[in-house]
């Protein structure tokens, strides 16, 4: 197990990625699939043709492309990085896609490094639900992957690998099953919940105390929270089937169980893979994240202490995730050391 952390450094996002509304403004670079659908993107850090490392950043559940991933700008310049972030199906000003897969996700981003001409290999960061398009990745087009890492990943509770004895009393698994069942079979049942019952006129699900820790709130106090999330934009139906198609995509059935994977790098010397997770994250249960690299010992595992679920938004760990990933550069543990914290941005990803 790889234990971080040193002491973060403050970190400053290379430009504004603050999303100040939902949904952006019709102006978004985009490229046209195989299928008819348009996926929008914007870039950011070096250009791409001065680049020496390029990445993919894949957003997570009610967020877009305008997610914050804050990486210092000495950083990005010293190595020579590109990222790329994109709307997934349905967010932003991309099209929806109804028959959203976890196949289809990571085809889309086949895609799209194909139209932008990434090159051969480039690396992918799945935060949290953008997990599941990045497990697509490793499946699917192991051969294009320089490196993945995977932040805070959701886990399906359903992979039959999955040990039952670590889920059958974890109550998220019934409130996603119970979720997971209406959004199949009464679709507008479970739209009417959300739009009149379920969720307040300005959302404030995000200071829940129940899905995060002292930290994660500390940065949701200078948050402006989740846009996608509230009453008001849940009732349109294209909001709506967005958010249900992604959750049906994550939570359903898989055509692979990522606890059986093999390594997609056998011939590197250094494990290319990586999962980042905060001990007290309240989404995914840490014992689930240790299970999974228990069973995976191709994967680098790095535990946060003290850290909640929304650790990328704590001052230096994506600098300390790019470095991993790209250098190898392996942290330090000091568990006397609390994470600062970056509360002046704005949160897009839960």
């Amino acid at each position: 197990m790889g234990m971080v952390f040193n002491t973060p450094q403050q970190v400053s996002s290379p430009e504004n990625t603050e999303l100040e509304d939902y949904p952006p403004v019709k102006n978004s670079l985009r490229v046209k699939l195989s299928d008819g659908r348009y996926l929008t993107y914007a870039e950011r850090g070096v250009p791409l043709h001065k680049s020496k490392y390029r990445i993919i950043i894949v957003h997570g559940f009610g967020s877009s492309k305008e997610m914050n991933f804050p990486v210092s700008q000495e950083l990005i310049e010293e190595l020579g990085i590109y990222f790329l972030l994109f709307d997934r199906a349905g967010y932003g000003d991309s099209d929806l896609n109804m028959k959203r897969s976890v196949e289809s996700e990571a085809l889309d981003i086949q895609q799209l490094a194909d139209k932008l001409e990434l090159g051969s290999n480039f690396y992918v960061i799945g935060v949290s639900m953008g997990s599941y398009p990045t497990w697509g990745c490793l499946r699917y087009i192991p051969h294009r992957l320089a490196g993945v890492a995977l932040v805070v990943p959701i886990v399906n509770y359903w992979w039959p690998s999955l040990p039952k004895s670590l889920t059958k009393l974890d109550f998220r698994k019934k409130l996603i099953y119970w979720t997971l069942q209406i959004a199949s079979h009464a679709p507008s049942l479970l739209h009417w919940w959300v739009t009149k019952k379920c969720l307040p006129s300005n959302s404030v699900v995000e200071r829940d105390p129940t899905f995060f820790n002292e930290h994660d709130m500390e940065v949701l106090k200078n948050s402006k929270g989740f846009p996608m999330l509230t009453r008001e934009r849940l009732r349109h139906k294209e909001v709506f089937h967005t958010l249900r198609t992604d959750f049906m995509a994550c939570f359903g059935k898989w055509d692979f169980d990522p606890l059986e994977m093999v390594d997609p790098f056998p011939e590197e010397d250094e494990r290319k893979v990586h999962i980042w997770q905060g001990n007290e994250d309240k989404v995914v249960p840490v014992d689930l994240q240790r299970c999974i690299s228990q069973k995976l010992p191709w994967i680098r595992y790095h535990e946060i202490p003290q850290g909640g679920h929304l650790i990328v938004h704590y001052d230096g760990v994506c600098d300390t995730i790019v470095k991993a990933l790209l250098i190898g550069e392996e942290p330090h543990a000091h568990a006397e050391d609390i994470p600062d914290l970056a509360v002046n941005g704005l949160l897009t990803v839960p």
